[in-house]
């Protein structure tokens, strides 16, 4: 067990000031990096050493004493190791005789008698670069069955490939009825099977409205031929599903895309297959042998048997997902000719489902692919924690090195957000959290990153920012559970204020189609409705306008520099600059009106302390007031529950 700080020693550091660390976040390999210890007081006896740790190699670096105002200052040079990688690192001092440690996770250190936690610092490749598209991005997630009908009749034409193929298939004829959530008539289990036509065509029809947003890249959850409507499943990665349309449509919609400034990134499910497909074909629905009819078929090698042909390896135990070996050739080869199929249908960006259970080879390889076919299609990854500090598969995962993956769905965003307006975080543990993020991955990567308050996965947002509770809950009793007035009234003040955080911060916002409209829903399959066409919140979908078409259109919340700060326990602010142009969105989560000052002083953590500054003068997007700075300190009130989103009108 770890020993409490020893209080009477005054040493310090912090990992997120330019003067204890310099420069800033994650380095680039043999890039020179500068740290310094602080000291209060000191016997004349007195070292201190910095230790290091870098791929089971450790090395100790003596310190150079300097004295300060108060105190002395102990500084360290190192160089970054030449291969990407995590080092680590905390101090040891040695006072008279007693050794002493310091360290820390990020920020603040503390002080221990022995065995310290330790900052780290993420070293990636320098040739690590992303699309420059990237930078101005505005991200839309549609889940194809649920987003829009084109044609009711021809929707139930293109069901009957299934039915003929003998699969449970329920057909929603009412678009706005609720989702299937219980075993069909006659069944023992429940099936993800009810579809409700949504389709490519549809996503065509919908491009103006999608325009309107702002939206520039549209990812789409899995299209290809599936017996699930969340597709998942697939049984053939060259196919379109037919209810969704045909290849044509697909070609059809990056183009119309293309025209109106927007970019298709597909789902990639190369983890596993659905057991109901061409590759595994258990129940011989397809011609030719799968793996599952012969161990002479040419996929066999794609499957782990343990006794062949029902005893298989399959994903978290469900035996209609049977698992591939990722690392088989025929297999890389096969899913890089998939890559290349779709990239010349339009197709250049992908998402990886569980980015976590493919190899690093199988990443790399597709990584590799991508960009000989499209340098500026981008690979995201689905990892749900520190992409840059993930271990899985028996080791740390290299997915901020470079060569890897653009970057990654941000669910720590997600839930650092989502816990500040519910009340499980305070504003200084936001920014702490959101500033550890910063700190921790390369800034290519950093602004890749696809910022998401939901997902298909997840809760709806404005159901979760409604206090919804439905720890333990089933299926059926999810489907029972009805919010009050007054919680979706209170939900709904705080998504303005989740997605003015969203649209302000670094990376690309990503809206979980028809959060902007105002939908509700539980976990699956109550977060994948349908889009409620007719009946949007228009108060949420005005306020989504607004900020999207102030994001396109600002460089400073794009690209800008950025700080991330807490006034207290309640208000969060976020502060953009690019050239003339500064951005400061301030969000209140409290139940009072409270008055603010922002100064440049509340700029000191990060790499972009001391380049920030406070404009003159202000107009907030919302209100249209003006706001005025003095002396280089900005007071605002901010209502209860309520948020600025303050634009520059003249210079410092």
């Amino acid at each position: 067990m770890r020993k409490a700080p020893v209080l009477r020693y005054d040493i310090s550091h912090h990992s997120r000031l330019l003067s204890d660390r310099f420069p800033q976040g994650a380095l680039k390999c043999g890039q020179k990096a500068e740290l310094a210890l602080h000291v209060a007081k000191r016997s004349n006896n007195f070292e201190a050493f910095l230790r290091t740790w870098f791929n089971g190699r450790t090395h100790t670096i003596s310190g150079r004493l300097y004295p300060e105002e108060n105190g002395s200052r102990v500084l360290f040079s190192l160089e970054m190791p030449d291969e990407p990688g995590l080092l680590w690192y905390s101090f040891l001092v040695n006072d008279n005789g007693r050794n002493i440690c310091c360290g820390g996770i990020s920020g603040e250190s503390g002080i221990f008698e022995c065995d310290p936690p330790a900052f780290r610092i993420t070293v990636y490749d320098a040739a690590m670069t992303v699309p420059d598209w990237v930078y101005d991005a505005i991200a839309y997630q549609i889940f194809p069955d649920r987003f829009f009908r084109s044609n009711a009749e021809d929707f139930i034409n293109r069901a009957a490939h299934h039915k003929a193929m003998g699969r449970s298939v329920y057909l929603h004829e009412n678009w706005n009825e609720p989702v299937l959530y219980e075993p069909l008539p006659g069944s023992k289990f429940y099936e993800p099977c009810d579809f409700f036509g949504g389709d490519l065509e549809g996503i065509i029809q919908k491009l103006p409205y999608l325009q309107s947003l702002g939206i520039s890249l549209l990812y789409l959850n899995p299209v290809f031929e599936s017996p699930s409507n969340h597709r998942y499943n697939t049984s053939d990665y060259l196919k379109i599903d037919p209810i969704l349309g045909g290849e044509g449509d697909l070609k059809k919609l990056s183009e119309k895309a293309s025209e109106s400034g927007m970019r298709l990134m597909l789902d990639g499910v190369f983890s596993h297959t659905g057991d109901d497909s061409v590759y595994f074909n258990r129940y011989g629905r397809y011609g030719g042998e799968g793996a599952y009819r012969s161990v002479r078929s040419e996929y066999y090698p794609w499957y782990d048997f343990k006794n062949w042909p029902d005893d298989y390896r399959c994903w978290w135990g469900f035996k209609t997902l049977p698992e591939v070996n990722e690392t088989e050739p025929s297999y890389i080869e096969f899913i890089e000719y998939v890559l290349t199929y779709w990239a010349e249908r339009g197709v250049t960006s992908w998402r990886l489902d569980v980015a976590d259970e493919l190899p690093d080879d199988f990443l790399k390889a597709l990584y590799k692919k991508l960009k000989s076919l499209d340098p500026d299609g981008l690979l995201i990854g689905e990892v749900w924690e520190d992409a840059s500090d993930k271990f899985s598969m028996g080791h740390r995962r290299p997915y901020t090195d470079g060569g890897v993956l653009d970057s990654v769905t941000n669910y720590p965003f997600r839930s650092a957000v989502l816990d500040f307006l519910t009340g499980g975080l305070n504003a200084f543990g936001l920014s702490d959290a959101l500033h550890s993020l910063r700190e921790a991955y390369p800034k290519p990567f950093y602004f890749s990153l696809l910022n998401i308050l939901g997902s298909h996965d997840t809760e709806r947002a404005l159901s979760v920012l409604s206090g919804a509770k439905i720890d333990g809950l089933n299926r059926k009793q999810q489907a029972c559970l009805k919010l009050t007035e007054e919680q979706v009234s209170l939900g709904k003040k705080r998504l303005k204020l989740a997605s003015l955080i969203q649209f302000a911060s670094p990376g690309i916002p990503c809206v979980y189609y028809s959060d902007e409209a105002g939908a509700l829903g539980f976990c699956d399959p109550f977060n994948r409705g349908t889009y409620p066409w007719g009946m949007e919140d228009e108060d949420i979908l005005a306020h989504y306008r607004l900020i999207a078409c102030k994001r396109r259109e600002s460089n400073a919340l794009k690209r800008g520099l950025c700080a991330f700060g807490a006034k207290s326990g309640d208000v969060f602010f976020i502060a953009r600059e690019f050239g003339n142009e500064s951005v400061i969105a301030a969000v209140n989560r409290g139940e009072t009106e409270i008055k603010i000052h922002i100064s440049v002083d509340d700029f000191f953590e990060g790499e972009d302390a001391g380049k920030l500054h406070v404009f003159k003068a202000y107009r907030d997007i919302f209100s249209g007031k003006r706001v005025l700075s003095k002396n280089g300190r900005l007071s605002a009130v901010l209502a209860p529950l309520s948020g600025m989103l303050l634009e520059s009108t003249e210079c410092v």
